[in-house]
């Protein structure tokens, strides 16, 4: 017999060469019985049924069946399936069928005494041809039909008959016996399956794909499947269903309806209990123990542990659980939902009674029904605290949502609310509309405490409901019951804050709280050390802006700041209030003392803490760098802060980073992408709040640069009348003024630039001065222009604003040029240039020096060696420094200053440098010297 491997058997030679040889001595009248054991799916079937192709090509008779379960109490079921292959219309046929049915109708021993005979009839037509029987899954047939084909084995040795039976490695209870029996016949032999190699596994997959692609599949496949065949074929089909897919489809494993459908078959044909096993070992997940899973499934522990073993002999498990987590997943998906709800619950009640962590009772929980347990909220509310701090706000929101609907009580499901709100807002504050219409009724019928009250209130702001806010807050003003001194207290707080938000809801309830004269009304602030309540946190934090911006209280305001940052930790309901403390010191001028907090509060607000307070506080962090000059790090931070969260999130709070973004790309010339950000649509009375004004701001300064002064000159103007209706006009808000006095000079009308100017002096504190008189020398003539100018540069220059700064440089230089002092006018605009070079104001450098005329391209020198490599070299450090400086156009006596050396040491220097460098004056020192020298000027 020609019996060769098909395509689809691999790594079976020596099984097959067996077959080969049995068969042979069957044909030769010496009888065999061949037992294939090996794991479900291993190629039993197949090698089965690729012998029994080859016999029936060779001419032998073919009696062949597979068990079934289903019929295990059917008596002699599996052999009349079996049996009906015997030819037909014959008189073996007849008697067989007839001894059956003696057989079945026997009791006892009667029934086994009649086997003998029956198993003689059958045999029979094996005098005339080779008879070969063939029964697949042997261990799941009836009990009468195994006795039957014992029997027939012990009579096959002398006959030309080929027994082939297979059979799972694990047998059901009361089957070993029986084929130990069968196995020690001599002329009985067992072959063994083992589960591919992973040589064998590369080979197969060798025929799908090709070079380093084929190493790593393979290497994937074993890992997935331990060899089982039957799942490494199917993860094969669903590689060739996805491998058009890219060189990422290519390379990746994926698990398909062909692998869901191997695993679900591999289950099923391993039995009940092990597919029970299975689900609970899905469910429990990690979890997993032999005991755990006996009470979850009722089943006892040496059940549990021999199906691990045997569904690890499958390749499905591996140390007792799933080889791969697909595998679970499938398994997961084809339980029904009831049965899955019941194994969940089931499971966290089991859990909770061993003490397991509440995180692992939750993740049952939440994927089941409510049953009334009294302990689920506490250990729902416990799991959703842990996973915030693992940073798993998904995870916590489930919890949280789950824990609403075991509520019982109203205090309870309340607080359950209000922390739901804050991992709502903490992840996605677009998905708080409806939970906070929700917690409306409730704050109005004062069933919150003051903490959520003043809590919820920041949200309702935050997304743009100011009119909801003020709602509550008048009921709760007139109310006679929320009396307390607590929340009295705290509903001067949320009127405080909504006021600072949004200005034009400053009018208490009749009956409430007198009226606020302004809009960031002042609220008494202890000298005792702060609480740790929200609403004290909001308090101090209103007040710190409303000290910033008062115009003469820049101290209590940096200090009132500073204490809430020093005492509140970054946390749900503090974020808001820590992030306004940063934006009050940038009001009071301590724009250095912002960023060294907000870099703090960055460093300790990494993923975990949710996207909204990443955001906010980078939003605020590139307000900063923009009030410094920084264009480029105020457009990086601003961009950063929308891309962590969507604009639709933002809500009110939009205009923040929106404003810095508009204002640093129109300070850099990046026009067209200022423009898309000013198309963002949003409700017009969004404008009107603190953040709107910011943005009205950012749109005139947009429209300035591009041409459109009329439009600028309305933005600014609106700007001016909304903060006197306000009575907040407060340069440190915005300076409408100034940029009022620069849209009427670009339309040529000096005279109302300087009365704005002049109006600005008046009421700018010291802080802002540079601005001011940046714009008093823009507008003014003649020496006022340059005393004016010559102030604003040297305030300008000890901190500030570095735009303004090259602003007023270039403004002072155009007045030296005015006046006829060339030399000094050029110097002062190369200075201008040189400081708008490192902020990113590229179109101020394009006024100071238009198209291909910047200071570095030409005032290059040529000729003569002079700022060539060789000649830099020459320079010792110190003569380094001083020529860079020089080169810069500063005086001797600035660079004596900015060096700590005398007038005369610098003229020394120059006199050197001028030899070394071959050049005659100042003016002819190469600008490139700062990029010759390298390191040595690092610190200019």
């Amino acid at each position: 017999m020609n019996l060769l491997a098909s395509a689809r058997i691999v790594e079976r030679e020596t099984e097959i060469a067996a077959l080969g040889e049995m068969y042979k001595a069957a044909v030769e009248g010496r009888g065999r019985v061949v037992v294939i054991t090996g794991a479900v799916a291993s190629g039993k079937t197949e090698l089965l049924a690729q012998f029994t192709d080859q016999a029936v090509a060779d001419g032998a008779l073919l009696l062949d069946t597979t068990g079934a379960s289903a019929e295990r109490h059917w008596p002699l079921g599996l052999a009349r399936r079996l049996f009906a292959g015997l030819p037909q219309p014959s008189a073996v046929r007849d008697e067989v069928t007839r001894l059956m049915d003696d057989v079945t109708e026997g009791t006892g021993e009667a029934e086994l005494r009649r086997l003998p005979s029956l198993a003689e009839a059958i045999l029979a037509p094996a005098k005339d041809r080779v008879m070969v029987i063939a029964v697949d899954d042997v261990h799941l047939g009836d009990d009468l039909s195994l006795q039957l084909l014992l029997s027939l084995a012990h009579r096959v040795r002398s006959a030309p008959v080929l027994m082939v039976l297979t059979a799972s490695s694990h047998l059901p209870e009361g089957r070993p016996a029986l084929m130990g029996e069968l196995l020690s016949q001599p002329h009985c032999r067992r072959l063994r399956l083992q589960m591919l190699s992973e040589d064998a596994v590369a080979g197969m997959t060798a025929q799908h794909a090709q070079g380093p692609v084929a190493e790593g599949l393979a290497a994937d496949l074993y890992a997935a499947t331990g060899g089982n065949p039957l799942l490494v074929r199917a993860l094969l089909e669903d590689h060739a269903a996805h491998a058009g897919e890219g060189e990422a489809g290519a390379a990746a494993l994926t698990r398909g309806e062909s692998y869901i459908g191997a695993v679900t078959e591999t289950l099923h044909r391993c039995g009940p209990e092990a597919l029970a096993l299975a689900r609970g070992t899905a469910v429990l997940g990690d979890g997993a123990t032999p005991a755990l899973l006996s009470r979850l499934l009722a089943l006892p522990t040496r059940v549990i542990e021999a199906g691990a073993r045997g569904l690890a002999h499958n390749g499905l498990f591996r140390n007792g659980r799933f080889r791969d987590e697909a595998g679970a997943r499938a398994v997961l998906d084809a339980v029904p939902e009831a049965e899955l709800a019941r194994l969940h619950h089931h499971a966290a009640v089991l859990l909770r009674n061993d003490g397991a962590a509440a995180s692992d009772v939750a993740r049952h929980l939440v994927r089941t029904t409510p049953q009334g347990d009294e302990w689920t909220v506490p250990v729902l509310r416990e799991a959703a605290e842990y996973a915030l701090l693992d940073g798993d706000s998904d995870v916590a929101r489930d919890c949280l949502t789950l824990a609403q609907d075991y509520c019982t009580g109203e205090q309870e499901r309340i607080a359950v609310q209000v922390r739901l709100a804050d991992v709502l807002w903490r992840s996605n504050p677009s998905a708080l509309g409806e939970h906070l219409s929700a917690l409306v009724p409730e704050m109005t019928q004062e069933r919150l405490t003051p903490d959520e009250l003043i809590v919820c209130l920041g949200y309702l702001i935050w997304g743009g409901w100011m009119d909801q806010a003020a709602a509550v807050l008048d009921v709760l003003e007139r109310s006679a019951t929320w009396s307390s001194a607590e929340q009295r207290e705290a509903l001067g707080v949320g009127r405080q804050w909504l006021v600072m938000i949004s200005p034009g809801h400053r009018t208490a309830a009749p009956g409430g709280p007198p009226e606020v004269s302004a809009a960031f009304p002042e609220v008494s602030v202890t000298s005792e050390p702060l609480g740790g309540t929200a609403y004290i946190a909001h308090q101090h934090a209103a007040s710190a802006v409303s000290a910033a911006l008062s115009g003469n209280a820049p101290r209590k305001a940096v200090s009132l700041a500073t204490r809430v940052l020093q005492r509140f930790r970054l946390g749900d309901g503090y974020v808001w209030p820590l992030a306004f403390a940063l934006i009050a010191l940038v009001y009071a001028g301590s724009s250095d003392l912002a960023l060294t907090w907000c870099d703090r509060l960055l460093g300790e607000c990494d993923e975990r803490y949710g996207l909204t307070w990443q955001a906010l506080l980078t939003a605020v962090r590139g307000e900063i760098a923009l009030r410094q000059g920084d264009l480029v790090k105020a457009a990086g931070q601003a961009e950063s802060a929308l891309t962590l969260l969507p604009r639709q999130a933002w809500g009110t709070a939009a205009y923040f980073p929106l404003s810095t973004l508009v204002l640093a790309y129109t300070e850099m010339g990046r026009h067209d992408d200022a423009m898309e950000l000013l198309n963002h649509t949003a409700p017009e009375r969004h404008l009107d709040t603190l953040p709107g004004l910011h943005f009205r701001r950012a749109r005139g300064r947009w429209y300035l640069a591009t041409g459109r002064f009329h439009a600028a000159l309305g933005d600014f103007l609106t700007c001016g009348d909304l903060m006197r209706r306000w009575k907040v006009d407060a340069p440190e808000l915005v300076p409408w003024r100034i940029d009022a006095a620069d849209a009427w000079l670009a339309i040529s009308e000096p005279k109302k630039a300087l009365a704005l100017a002049e109006e600005q002096r008046a009421l700018s504190p010291d802080r802002e001065r540079g601005m001011v008189l940046r714009a008093l020398g823009t507008a003014g003539t003649g020496r006022e222009r340059l005393g004016a100018l010559e102030e604003a540069v040297d305030i300008l220059r000890n901190g500030g604003d570095r735009v303004q700064l090259a602003m007023a440089l270039g403004e002072l230089g155009r007045g030296y040029r005015a006046a006829g002092d060339v030399h000094r006018g050029r110097m002062f605009a190369h200075k201008a240039w040189h400081t708008a070079k490192l902020c990113g104001a590229e179109p101020l450098c394009q006024r100071l020096f238009p198209g291909d005329t910047a200071p570095d391209n030409r005032l290059e020198i040529s000729g003569q060696g002079a700022g060539s490599p060789n000649s830099a070299e020459a320079l010792t450090g110190a003569e380094a420094r001083v020529a860079v400086l020089a080169a810069h156009g500063h005086t001797n006596r600035e660079i004596a200053a900015k060096l700590y050396v005398t007038v005369s040491t610098v003229e020394q220097h120059l006199t050197r440098i001028y030899r070394k460098l071959q050049v005659q004056r100042r003016r002819d020192l190469p600008k490139t010297l700062s990029s010759s020298v390298g390191g040595l000027c690092a610190d200019l």
